[in-house]
């Protein structure tokens, strides 16, 4: 409960100073609904021209990408460092957090908030109220599934971006990282064989932030719904271990830093 307080009040802290400009918070948010909305004209396009890929149409892209997107964005909203934690590491910058009496890890995460994530989670909402899959039953799936999926991707960075503490300069790689994460976790899981399906489980686990959950979504499983839960808390519980591990090998920055 002290953690999940602390938290609440830097989610709130964070979500203060991004709206101290409220003009260009909200034009963030518009902005990268746009731009979500423009990336999806092309699957769009796609499935009307070939109206079913293995099983997969237009309405489980609505799905697939709805969760994806929502993911995506509450990861940025609430723990925006995962996506530079590399560069806090490389540049020493880890001496401020671990100068003060919370985890190290969480504390580092979650003092950043991306603006533009706001977008991304709505428009995940909205896609999947075109999905034509919409039930009230279903929103509480979606919800679940967005923060299975979410914890996921948290982790999936985390333990990318931890690897700096043994290969330093990290931002290629991590990018890389990111963007197949993003890019198979959109594509229809039929499309891949059982080798690419196990690397897409485990050492990208794009699945477990597009495909599964969508398939969640659709129809209720206990085996779907383990697959999500096993496949958070497994991630978690590695990136986790291997920060901590990273962090005994961690040298100071040895510079003095204000953190805002």
């Amino acid at each position: 409960m002290k953690e999940l307080k602390f938290l609440l009040a830097v989610w709130k802290a964070n979500l203060l100073s991004a709206m101290e400009y409220r003009a260009a918070f909200l034009s963030q948010v518009i902005g990268m609904m746009l731009n979500n909305f423009i990336y999806f004209v092309i699957w769009i396009i796609f499935f009307d021209r070939f109206k079913e890929v293995r099983g997969w149409g237009i309405h489980d892209m609505y799905l697939t990408f709805g969760v994806l997107a929502s993911a995506f964005g509450l990861v940025s909203m609430l723990f925006g460092n995962a996506f530079n934690l590399s560069d806090i590491i490389t540049k020493g910058r880890l001496d401020y957090y671990l100068s003060l009496p919370r985890p190290v890890l969480l504390h580092a995460v979650a003092s950043r908030m991306i603006a533009s994530g706001m977008g991304d989670f709505t428009y995940g909402f909205v896609s999947y109220g075109l999905s034509g899959y919409f039930t009230w039953d279903g929103l509480l799936r979606f919800i679940l599934a967005t923060l299975l999926a979410a914890a996921v991707f948290a982790a999936f960075l985390i333990l990318i971006q931890s690897l700096a503490f043994w290969l330093g300069i990290m931002s290629n790689l991590s990018a890389l990282a990111l963007n197949a994460m993003l890019t198979f976790g959109i594509y229809p899981i039929t499309l891949f064989d059982n080798y690419a399906k196990l690397i897409l489980f485990t050492l990208i686990p794009a699945a477990l932030m597009g495909a599964v959950p969508a398939e969640f979504v659709r129809s209720f499983t206990w085996q779907t719904l383990a697959e999500l839960l096993v496949g958070a808390a497994a991630f978690l519980s590695i990136a986790v271990a291997v920060f901590r591990l990273g962090l005994k090998r961690y040298e100071s920055g040895s510079a003095i830093q204000v953190e805002v």
